[in-house]
């Protein structure tokens, strides 16, 4: 998180590259949107009892847990070629992307039209329990589930593409309240589903990586460039590190105390 929001943050200050990252994560971790209440959203002990970690992400949207996923993050200025238009034009333009690296595994992806209401209070906190508008659904489930902020010029987007799901750790973890776990998580199933259930091999994160990165060359007709993180954005990383991400009441409650 303190990585991509260092990136985002130099994106506001000056002329640069469009940047993409594809990561995985150390440990189970629960990623709030920035303006989720956790308390009334999360089962905190439940994810202490399962080992799951908890952070804030600087972009909204709803709860994902991260544990078979892969995660990507785009940051660009806007207004540019390759995103010209506003927040669901860059989910369009990003879902097309990505949609195509699926293709290559088999998966036919399609963008929602429109976005939708969970109508069962226990699933509204999770990400994966409907889709908003161009995120991808393959035979009508959702697979890939994204988050966005822009501000000063520029955006930064989250997104989280399921390699496995499992809908019965991921409700209970996210979903509230929990005298019906088997029931919700079942709900869960029939609104989600991940690449090695939907595509017609078991794909590794290598695989993955490369063909969705092969999918952002082709539809904006661009090369990527592998890069490492600048000396003013490491430093900004540490120093996001220190006093923000490590803090528990920005974890917890979207504020830092120092």
């Amino acid at each position: 998180m303190a990585i991509d929001e260092a990136v985002f943050r130099i994106c506001q200050r000056r002329a640069m590259s469009p940047t993409l990252r594809f990561y995985g994560w150390s440990v189970p971790t629960v990623s709030l949107g920035y303006f989720q209440k956790v308390h009334e959203e999360i089962n905190l002990q439940s994810c202490r009892d399962m080992g799951i970690d908890v952070i804030r992400r600087p972009t909204g949207g709803k709860a994902v847990l991260h544990e078979k996923d892969l995660t990507y993050s785009v940051v660009a200025q806007t207004g540019k070629p390759f995103f010209p238009g506003g927040l669901l034009e860059t989910y369009r333009i990003i879902s097309s992307c990505i949609a195509k690296g699926l293709a290559q595994l088999g998966i036919e992806a399609c963008m929602s039209e429109g976005g939708q209401c969970a109508t069962q209070a226990p699933l509204e906190a999770c990400c994966f329990s409907t889709p908003s508008q161009y995120e991808l659904l393959v035979k009508g489930k959702k697979i890939c589930g994204s988050a966005q902020v822009r501000s000063k010029g520029a955006f930064l987007q989250h997104g989280s593409l399921q390699v496995d799901f499992d809908p019965y750790r991921t409700f209970t973890a996210i979903g509230k309240p929990l005298d019906a776990v088997d029931r919700n998580a079942d709900r869960l199933r029939r609104r989600a589903t991940s690449v090695n259930e939907s595509g017609d091999r078991h794909c590794d994160y290598d695989v993955l990586c490369s063909v969705l990165a092969e999918g952002f060359e082709e539809h904006l007709g661009i090369h990527l460039v592998r890069g490492a993180l600048t000396v003013e954005e490491t430093t900004l990383m540490q120093t996001l590190v220190k006093y923000k991400y490590s803090d528990s009441e920005w974890n917890m409650e979207g504020k830092t105390s120092r």
